[in-house]
Protein backbone atom coordinates (compact mmCIF):
# COMPACT_ATOMS: atom_id res chain seq x y z
CA UNK A 1 0.00 0.00 0.00
CA UNK A 2 1.31 3.76 -0.76
CA UNK A 3 0.09 6.34 1.24
CA UNK A 4 1.25 10.39 1.80
CA UNK A 5 -0.61 12.11 4.51
CA UNK A 6 -0.61 15.46 5.79
CA UNK A 7 -1.95 18.92 4.06
CA UNK A 8 1.55 20.27 2.65
CA UNK A 9 1.57 24.36 2.32
CA UNK A 10 3.24 26.65 -0.20
CA UNK A 11 0.24 27.11 -2.60
CA UNK A 12 -1.32 30.68 -3.20
CA UNK A 13 -5.19 30.85 -3.09
CA UNK A 14 -4.85 32.73 -6.52
CA UNK A 15 -3.62 29.33 -8.11
CA UNK A 16 -6.52 27.39 -7.05
CA UNK A 17 -10.36 27.11 -8.19
CA UNK A 18 -13.22 29.13 -5.86
CA UNK A 19 -15.78 28.31 -4.18
CA UNK A 20 -17.46 31.16 -6.05
CA UNK A 21 -16.32 29.60 -9.73
CA UNK A 22 -17.90 26.28 -8.31
CA UNK A 23 -21.16 27.91 -6.89
CA UNK A 24 -20.84 29.61 -10.59
CA UNK A 25 -20.62 26.45 -12.63
CA UNK A 26 -23.40 25.27 -10.36
CA UNK A 27 -25.90 27.59 -11.61
CA UNK A 28 -25.07 26.41 -15.50
CA UNK A 29 -25.46 23.00 -14.05
CA UNK A 30 -29.02 23.45 -13.01
CA UNK A 31 -31.10 21.15 -15.11
CA UNK A 32 -28.35 19.48 -16.27
CA UNK A 33 -26.40 17.27 -14.24
CA UNK A 34 -28.28 15.78 -11.06
CA UNK A 35 -28.16 16.38 -7.50
CA UNK A 36 -27.06 12.63 -7.01
CA UNK A 37 -28.28 10.96 -3.94
CA UNK A 38 -26.27 10.82 -0.72
CA UNK A 39 -27.48 7.30 0.27
CA UNK A 40 -26.53 5.46 3.68
CA UNK A 41 -25.07 1.90 3.94
CA UNK A 42 -23.22 -0.22 6.77
CA UNK A 43 -19.75 -1.70 7.12
CA UNK A 44 -18.74 -3.38 10.00
CA UNK A 45 -21.14 -1.59 12.05
CA UNK A 46 -19.96 2.05 10.73
CA UNK A 47 -22.74 4.20 8.70
CA UNK A 48 -21.26 5.24 5.68
CA UNK A 49 -22.33 7.70 2.97
CA UNK A 50 -22.28 7.08 -0.21
CA UNK A 51 -22.14 10.33 -2.97
CA UNK A 52 -23.88 8.16 -6.48
CA UNK A 53 -22.41 9.99 -8.77
CA UNK A 54 -22.96 6.52 -11.21
CA UNK A 55 -26.46 7.93 -11.33
CA UNK A 56 -25.83 10.61 -13.47
CA UNK A 57 -27.18 10.94 -17.03
CA UNK A 58 -24.14 9.77 -18.65
CA UNK A 59 -23.04 7.47 -15.77
CA UNK A 60 -20.01 9.14 -13.91
CA UNK A 61 -19.34 12.86 -12.66
CA UNK A 62 -17.70 13.81 -15.50
CA UNK A 63 -20.50 15.56 -17.24
CA UNK A 64 -20.47 18.59 -14.60
CA UNK A 65 -16.51 19.87 -15.56
CA UNK A 66 -17.45 18.89 -19.58
CA UNK A 67 -20.51 21.01 -19.69
CA UNK A 68 -19.37 23.71 -17.38
CA UNK A 69 -16.47 24.31 -19.89
CA UNK A 70 -18.12 24.06 -23.19
CA UNK A 71 -20.49 26.31 -21.95
CA UNK A 72 -18.01 28.82 -20.60
CA UNK A 73 -16.59 28.72 -24.28
CA UNK A 74 -16.89 31.83 -26.54
CA UNK A 75 -20.05 30.96 -29.05
CA UNK A 76 -17.71 31.10 -32.15
CA UNK A 77 -15.10 28.69 -30.96
CA UNK A 78 -17.94 26.29 -29.65
CA UNK A 79 -19.44 26.54 -33.45
CA UNK A 80 -16.48 24.40 -34.72
CA UNK A 81 -16.88 21.41 -32.41
CA UNK A 82 -14.95 20.17 -29.94
CA UNK A 83 -12.33 17.37 -29.49
CA UNK A 84 -11.45 15.38 -26.83
CA UNK A 85 -9.25 12.75 -25.41
CA UNK A 86 -10.54 9.96 -22.79
CA UNK A 87 -10.78 6.37 -21.46
CA UNK A 88 -14.66 6.76 -21.63
CA UNK A 89 -16.32 8.68 -18.99
CA UNK A 90 -15.05 12.01 -20.21
CA UNK A 91 -15.74 10.76 -23.35
CA UNK A 92 -19.70 10.18 -22.80
CA UNK A 93 -19.55 13.56 -20.91
CA UNK A 94 -17.98 15.77 -23.55
CA UNK A 95 -20.19 13.80 -26.12
CA UNK A 96 -23.44 14.82 -24.06
CA UNK A 97 -22.79 18.31 -23.44
CA UNK A 98 -21.65 18.97 -27.12
CA UNK A 99 -25.20 17.46 -28.03
CA UNK A 100 -26.61 19.65 -26.40
CA UNK A 101 -25.15 23.06 -27.22
CA UNK A 102 -25.68 21.27 -31.13
CA UNK A 103 -21.83 21.84 -31.63
CA UNK A 104 -19.83 18.94 -32.85
CA UNK A 105 -17.63 16.25 -31.39
CA UNK A 106 -14.64 14.14 -31.66
CA UNK A 107 -13.42 12.27 -29.23
CA UNK A 108 -9.99 9.95 -29.07
CA UNK A 109 -10.20 6.82 -27.12
CA UNK A 110 -7.73 4.00 -25.90
CA UNK A 111 -8.23 0.75 -28.06
CA UNK A 112 -8.78 -1.09 -24.98
CA UNK A 113 -11.76 0.93 -23.84
CA UNK A 114 -14.80 -0.66 -22.59
CA UNK A 115 -17.15 -1.05 -25.63
CA UNK A 116 -19.88 0.11 -23.13
CA UNK A 117 -18.40 3.41 -23.32
CA UNK A 118 -17.27 3.65 -26.82
CA UNK A 119 -20.84 3.10 -27.79
CA UNK A 120 -22.57 5.29 -25.68
CA UNK A 121 -20.30 7.71 -26.65
CA UNK A 122 -21.02 7.40 -30.29
CA UNK A 123 -24.74 7.36 -29.14
CA UNK A 124 -24.67 10.55 -27.53
CA UNK A 125 -23.57 11.76 -31.27
CA UNK A 126 -19.43 12.10 -31.21
CA UNK A 127 -17.17 11.08 -33.48
CA UNK A 128 -15.10 8.55 -32.08
CA UNK A 129 -11.49 7.80 -33.08
CA UNK A 130 -9.57 4.90 -31.23
CA UNK A 131 -5.92 5.62 -30.74
CA UNK A 132 -3.22 3.59 -28.72
CA UNK A 133 -3.42 2.47 -24.78
CA UNK A 134 -1.81 5.51 -23.07
CA UNK A 135 -3.59 8.71 -22.16
CA UNK A 136 -0.54 10.60 -23.54
CA UNK A 137 -1.08 8.81 -26.86
CA UNK A 138 -4.90 9.84 -26.90
CA UNK A 139 -3.84 13.41 -26.18
CA UNK A 140 -0.88 13.93 -28.70
CA UNK A 141 -3.37 12.97 -31.39
CA UNK A 142 -6.19 15.45 -30.34
CA UNK A 143 -3.87 17.81 -30.37
CA UNK A 144 -2.96 17.23 -33.79
CA UNK A 145 -6.73 17.22 -35.26
CA UNK A 146 -7.12 20.87 -33.32
CA UNK A 147 -4.10 21.71 -34.99
CA UNK A 148 -5.85 21.58 -38.35
CA UNK A 149 -9.55 22.52 -37.24
CA UNK A 150 -9.26 25.10 -35.20
CA UNK A 151 -11.92 23.26 -32.25
CA UNK A 152 -11.05 23.82 -29.11
CA UNK A 153 -10.17 20.87 -26.52
CA UNK A 154 -12.09 20.21 -23.99
CA UNK A 155 -9.40 18.51 -21.50
CA UNK A 156 -10.26 15.88 -19.07
CA UNK A 157 -9.00 17.07 -15.67
CA UNK A 158 -6.80 19.85 -16.02
CA UNK A 159 -8.36 23.33 -16.36
CA UNK A 160 -10.02 26.01 -13.98
CA UNK A 161 -13.73 25.44 -15.44
CA UNK A 162 -13.36 21.38 -15.53
CA UNK A 163 -12.32 21.65 -11.48
CA UNK A 164 -15.48 23.98 -10.87
CA UNK A 165 -17.79 22.19 -12.46
CA UNK A 166 -16.81 19.12 -10.72
CA UNK A 167 -16.28 20.97 -7.67
CA UNK A 168 -20.34 21.22 -7.17
CA UNK A 169 -20.00 17.43 -6.29
CA UNK A 170 -18.36 18.78 -3.03
CA UNK A 171 -21.08 21.53 -2.69
CA UNK A 172 -23.55 18.92 -2.36
CA UNK A 173 -21.75 16.62 -0.11
CA UNK A 174 -21.83 19.02 2.48
CA UNK A 175 -25.43 20.33 1.93
CA UNK A 176 -26.77 16.85 1.84
CA UNK A 177 -24.30 15.45 5.08
CA UNK A 178 -26.05 18.39 7.17
CA UNK A 179 -29.39 17.87 6.02
CA UNK A 180 -29.19 14.07 7.16
CA UNK A 181 -26.40 14.07 9.51
CA UNK A 182 -26.94 17.23 11.24
CA UNK A 183 -24.74 20.73 11.27
CA UNK A 184 -22.20 19.10 13.70
CA UNK A 185 -21.08 16.67 11.53
CA UNK A 186 -17.74 16.53 10.43
CA UNK A 187 -17.09 14.13 7.09
CA UNK A 188 -14.18 12.66 6.18
CA UNK A 189 -14.34 12.04 2.20
CA UNK A 190 -13.08 9.95 0.02
CA UNK A 191 -12.97 10.26 -3.77
CA UNK A 192 -11.22 8.29 -6.71
CA UNK A 193 -8.70 9.65 -8.69
CA UNK A 194 -7.85 9.43 -11.95
CA UNK A 195 -6.39 12.90 -13.35
CA UNK A 196 -7.35 14.72 -10.26
CA UNK A 197 -10.04 16.93 -11.55
CA UNK A 198 -12.91 15.32 -8.70
CA UNK A 199 -10.88 15.01 -5.90
CA UNK A 200 -9.12 19.36 -6.82
CA UNK A 201 -12.75 20.38 -7.34
CA UNK A 202 -14.39 18.55 -4.29
CA UNK A 203 -11.29 20.00 -2.11
CA UNK A 204 -11.84 23.64 -2.69
CA UNK A 205 -15.63 22.63 -1.44
CA UNK A 206 -15.02 21.08 1.42
CA UNK A 207 -12.42 23.92 2.71
CA UNK A 208 -14.46 26.19 2.48
CA UNK A 209 -17.86 25.02 3.23
CA UNK A 210 -16.36 22.20 6.17
CA UNK A 211 -13.19 23.72 6.76
CA UNK A 212 -12.37 20.64 9.53
CA UNK A 213 -12.95 18.02 6.80
CA UNK A 214 -10.49 15.52 6.21
CA UNK A 215 -10.22 14.51 2.27
CA UNK A 216 -8.53 11.54 1.27
CA UNK A 217 -8.12 10.84 -2.64
CA UNK A 218 -7.80 7.09 -3.42
CA UNK A 219 -5.64 5.68 -6.80
CA UNK A 220 -4.89 1.58 -7.71
CA UNK A 221 -1.41 0.54 -6.73
CA UNK A 222 -0.84 0.10 -10.78
CA UNK A 223 -1.93 3.61 -11.27
CA UNK A 224 -0.11 5.71 -8.33
CA UNK A 225 0.61 8.96 -10.41
CA UNK A 226 -0.84 11.83 -7.88
CA UNK A 227 0.92 9.53 -5.01
CA UNK A 228 4.27 9.28 -6.80
CA UNK A 229 4.04 12.77 -8.09
CA UNK A 230 3.46 14.19 -4.56
CA UNK A 231 6.16 12.02 -3.24
CA UNK A 232 8.67 13.43 -5.89
CA UNK A 233 7.43 17.01 -5.15
CA UNK A 234 6.38 17.77 -8.52
CA UNK A 235 4.05 15.81 -11.43
CA UNK A 236 5.54 12.93 -12.64
CA UNK A 237 4.88 10.69 -15.47
CA UNK A 238 4.51 6.74 -15.33
CA UNK A 239 6.07 4.67 -17.64
CA UNK A 240 3.20 2.27 -17.40
CA UNK A 241 -0.07 1.90 -15.67
CA UNK A 242 -1.68 -1.49 -14.70
CA UNK A 243 -4.95 -2.06 -13.46
CA UNK A 244 -8.49 -3.06 -13.72
CA UNK A 245 -9.90 0.61 -12.73
CA UNK A 246 -9.88 2.05 -16.84
CA UNK A 247 -10.96 4.99 -15.78
CA UNK A 248 -8.36 5.78 -13.05
CA UNK A 249 -5.12 5.45 -15.41
CA UNK A 250 -3.82 8.81 -16.61
CA UNK A 251 0.16 8.05 -16.59
CA UNK A 252 0.24 11.60 -14.76
CA UNK A 253 -1.81 14.25 -12.98
CA UNK A 254 -2.35 17.99 -14.53
CA UNK A 255 -0.36 21.05 -13.38
CA UNK A 256 -3.09 21.91 -11.75
CA UNK A 257 -5.02 19.49 -10.10
CA UNK A 258 -1.43 18.59 -8.55
CA UNK A 259 -1.32 22.27 -7.04
CA UNK A 260 -4.88 21.55 -5.62
CA UNK A 261 -3.88 18.42 -4.26
CA UNK A 262 -1.03 19.33 -2.63
CA UNK A 263 -2.64 22.44 -0.81
CA UNK A 264 -6.10 20.95 -0.06
CA UNK A 265 -5.95 16.84 -0.01
CA UNK A 266 -5.02 15.54 3.84
CA UNK A 267 -3.91 12.04 2.43
CA UNK A 268 -3.69 10.23 -0.82
CA UNK A 269 -3.61 6.00 -0.59
CA UNK A 270 -3.50 3.01 -3.00
CA UNK A 271 -5.81 0.21 -3.61
CA UNK A 272 -5.30 -3.60 -4.98
CA UNK A 273 -7.27 -4.75 -7.92
CA UNK A 274 -8.39 -7.29 -5.64
CA UNK A 275 -9.47 -4.64 -3.70
CA UNK A 276 -11.36 -3.24 -5.97
CA UNK A 277 -13.29 -6.41 -7.19
CA UNK A 278 -14.21 -7.03 -3.83
CA UNK A 279 -15.84 -3.28 -3.61
CA UNK A 280 -17.95 -4.28 -6.85
CA UNK A 281 -19.32 -6.50 -5.18
CA UNK A 282 -19.90 -5.15 -2.29
CA UNK A 283 -21.81 -2.20 -3.85
CA UNK A 284 -23.42 -4.49 -5.71
CA UNK A 285 -24.85 -6.15 -2.77
CA UNK A 286 -25.84 -2.76 -1.97
CA UNK A 287 -28.02 -2.69 -5.37
CA UNK A 288 -25.55 -0.52 -6.37
CA UNK A 289 -24.09 -0.97 -10.38
CA UNK A 290 -20.45 0.33 -10.00
CA UNK A 291 -17.80 -0.03 -12.68
CA UNK A 292 -13.98 -0.27 -10.99
CA UNK A 293 -13.13 3.27 -11.56
CA UNK A 294 -16.06 4.25 -9.46
CA UNK A 295 -15.33 1.52 -6.56
CA UNK A 296 -11.90 2.61 -5.48
CA UNK A 297 -13.09 4.87 -2.48
CA UNK A 298 -15.62 1.71 -1.17
CA UNK A 299 -12.09 -0.75 -2.04
CA UNK A 300 -9.90 1.46 0.16
CA UNK A 301 -12.95 1.14 3.29
CA UNK A 302 -13.41 -2.25 2.53
CA UNK A 303 -9.25 -3.11 2.84
CA UNK A 304 -9.13 -0.95 5.60
CA UNK A 305 -6.80 1.26 4.29
CA UNK A 306 -9.08 4.34 5.91
CA UNK A 307 -8.52 2.93 9.43
CA UNK A 308 -11.12 3.51 12.12
CA UNK A 309 -12.61 7.03 12.91
CA UNK A 310 -15.28 7.60 14.95
CA UNK A 311 -14.92 11.29 15.15
CA UNK A 312 -15.97 11.80 11.57
CA UNK A 313 -19.19 10.72 9.20
CA UNK A 314 -17.03 8.80 6.50
CA UNK A 315 -18.63 9.70 2.75
CA UNK A 316 -17.11 7.76 -0.51
CA UNK A 317 -17.50 9.12 -3.88
CA UNK A 318 -19.24 6.41 -6.53
CA UNK A 319 -17.70 8.17 -8.87
CA UNK A 320 -19.25 5.88 -12.04
CA UNK A 321 -21.13 3.42 -13.18
CA UNK A 322 -20.87 2.73 -16.95
CA UNK A 323 -19.57 -1.52 -16.45
CA UNK A 324 -21.55 -3.64 -19.41
CA UNK A 325 -23.22 -7.49 -17.77
CA UNK A 326 -20.18 -8.99 -18.78
CA UNK A 327 -17.64 -7.60 -17.13
CA UNK A 328 -19.58 -7.05 -14.42
CA UNK A 329 -20.83 -10.84 -14.22
CA UNK A 330 -16.63 -11.76 -14.69
CA UNK A 331 -15.77 -8.78 -11.68
CA UNK A 332 -18.02 -10.39 -9.50
CA UNK A 333 -17.14 -14.15 -10.13
CA UNK A 334 -13.74 -12.90 -9.53
CA UNK A 335 -14.10 -11.46 -6.46
CA UNK A 336 -16.03 -14.27 -5.26
CA UNK A 337 -13.70 -16.53 -5.81
CA UNK A 338 -10.69 -14.67 -4.00
CA UNK A 339 -12.89 -13.82 -0.48
CA UNK A 340 -16.02 -14.62 0.37
CA UNK A 341 -18.93 -11.54 -0.58
CA UNK A 342 -18.85 -9.01 2.24
CA UNK A 343 -22.39 -8.36 3.96
CA UNK A 344 -23.83 -5.05 3.72
CA UNK A 345 -26.67 -2.94 5.06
Amino acid sequence: MGELEGRPTGQTATELVTLSEIREAGARLHGVALRTPLLPAEHDGERVWLKCESLQPTGAFKIRGAYNFIARLDPADRARGVITYSSGNHAQAVAYAARAFGVAATVIMPVDAPSLKVDSTRRFGAAVELCGTLSSEREARALELAAVSGSPIVPPFDHPDIIAGQGTTGVEIAEQLEAFAGPEAVPRVVVPIGGGGLLSGTSVALRDLLPDAKVVGVEPEGAASMLRSLEAGGPVVLESVDTIADGLRPVSPGTLTYRHCKALVNSVITVSDAEIRRAVRWCFDQRLVVEPSGAAGVAALLGGRLGVDSERETVIVISGGNIGPSRLQSLLAAADAETPPVSGG
